[in-house]
């Protein structure tokens, strides 16, 4: 599944400009991420993806991680609109390597008033995205706080980077940005796990 690749442009700049705009003057969408949230990476190992409602820029109404079960899945959960950089650095560079996983973006976006402009949100992020991809970037409201406290939000701004298997665990997780050898690292951890997952 390599359509996935131009999917790095999910959190358009210009969506949650305005999105941001709409809802206090350009204040960062960060939500629940105020008060930080402190997870050993290491811990996250094993443990099954939370449970959790999302919405498909397609429309499509997701549960995560049930709905991706039967194969591997690259996600990658962003919290700030500048985490956008460092998603876009990862798709790169697993586009380059032939990464054979579907890849999903999942847009973060925890509090009340982000989820009342939910609807604007998403409109924005789908005008600097072709349609054909919509369907890797499935965004994350009510349930923003389950992911939160399930990857950490101490340090916001990189993205989380989640390997799971065909049950929904986590097999490789990566909190502190991107660098090429963090690439191959996730690369390779993915072509460990059986091809159905």
């Amino acid at each position: 599944m390599r359509n996935w690749m131009k999917s790095w442009r999910g959190l358009a700049v210009v969506g949650v400009a305005a999105a941001g705009a709409a809802i206090g003057g350009g204040m960062l969408l960060s939500g629940g991420c105020a008060s930080a949230i402190k997870v050993d990476p290491q811990s996250v190992i094993g443990q099954r993806f939370p449970t959790v409602r999302g919405e498909g820029l397609d429309g499509k109404k997701w549960t995560l991680p049930e709905d991706l079960k039967g194969k591997p899945a690259v996600i990658f959960v962003g919290y700030k609109q500048f985490t956008q950089f460092d998603i876009d650095r990862w798709m790169i560079a697993l586009d380059m390597l032939g990464t054979p996983a579907a890849i999903y973006e999942i847009p973060t976006i925890a509090g009340m008033v982000p989820g009342m402009f939910a609807n604007q949100i998403d409109d924005g992020m789908r005008k600097g995205i072709p349609r054909e991809l919509w369907s890797a970037v499935i965004t994350v409201y009510g349930d923003a706080e389950k992911i939160e406290a399930f990857t950490g939000t101490e340090n916001p701004m990189p993205s989380r980077v989640l390997l799971l298997d065909a049950e929904g665990r986590v097999v490789w997780f990566h909190d502190r940005g991107f660098g090429p050898q963090f690439a191959k690292e996730l690369d390779a951890a993915v072509r460990r796990l059986p091809a159905g997952g």
